[in-house]
């Protein structure tokens, strides 16, 4: 199965579980039939049994609420445990722990549970310190942001399944241009800021209405990953893919659900007044 979402790029999760059903996986090594007089449950050497089995959306969905509830716990923690003093330090060793693994598990194909979860533990303790931090500016920020995730979710999810939106490649290729294309501005504003620019291009500058049309577009540019991701899950249950497929989906929902909601944060703190 080759799926559109770039976090699934390559071939690692292509076959049914090695061809599932195929010589070595599930059927005899030489065919079904057995050969001449052979007793009755006699199967030719080479069989083995099968090493995996397809994946199926329980699996999909017990594994992203379990990956949801560990960065939900870590941001938790994060945010109770960590002082304001340290904040800054713990949240750049936390960025960089997490493109870490995030390269290894998108660059690598690995997705496994120790991978996907310690992934998620480390994002959520970014996410925690974030989030804190514009709560502590702008109280109940956080609370009205995660709400707009869980309606952005579910909105997503509607479109989805009543086709209203179509994952087709042309539209795949699209929201990766502009997840690109949004990344790469962020990084030219992250520059232009340390090299003298109070307020970089102003992508990121509450006083510019440019600040909002960014935002916005960044959120859409998240549900539409989140499109993306749908399609993965529903295209891999029905080829067939492996059962560690389920983690690769869950890795991938868990990054559009945190980009969406840390851009509805930052939408939402444009319209509160600091406390």
């Amino acid at each position: 199965m080759e799926s559109r979402n770039p976090a699934f790029r390559g071939n690692a999760f292509d076959q049914r579980g090695a061809a599932y059903g195929a010589a070595g996986y599930g059927a005899p090594a030489y065919g079904a039939q057995q050969y001449g007089g052979a007793p009755p449950g006699y199967q030719a050497p080479g069989y083995a049994p099968p090493a995996t089995r397809p994946m199926t959306m329980d699996d999909v969905v017990v594994r992203g609420f379990l990956s949801l509830a560990v960065l939900v716990l870590a941001a938790a923690v994060s945010w109770v445990a960590v002082p304001t003093s340290i904040a800054v330090p713990v949240l750049v060793l936390a960025l960089v722990a997490e493109l870490g693994i995030w390269a290894f598990i998108t660059f690598g194909r690995k997705a496994n549970a120790p991978l996907v979860l310690s992934f998620a533990a480390v994002y959520g303790v970014a996410v925690g310190i974030i989030s804190h931090s514009y709560n502590d500016l702008y109280h109940g920020v956080v609370f009205q942001a995660v709400i707009g995730t869980a309606l952005a979710f579910a909105a997503t999810l509607a479109a989805y399944a009543l086709r209203i939106v179509r994952v087709t490649p042309k539209f795949a290729k699209f929201v990766i241009a502009a997840g690109a294309a949004l990344i790469g501005l962020m990084f030219i504003n992250l520059l232009v800021h340390l090299f003298g620019g109070d307020q970089g291009i102003g992508i990121r500058d509450p006083g510019s209405p440019l600040a909002y049309v960014f935002s916005v577009v960044a959120i859409l540019v998240g549900c539409f990953f989140l499109l993306l991701d749908f399609d993965a899950v529903e295209q891999g249950v029905r080829q067939g893919a492996p059962e560690k497929f389920a983690w690769y989906c869950a890795f991938g929902l868990v990054l559009s659900l945190v980009w969406i909601y840390l851009e509805i944060l930052r939408l939402l703190s444009y319209f509160s007044g600091r406390d």
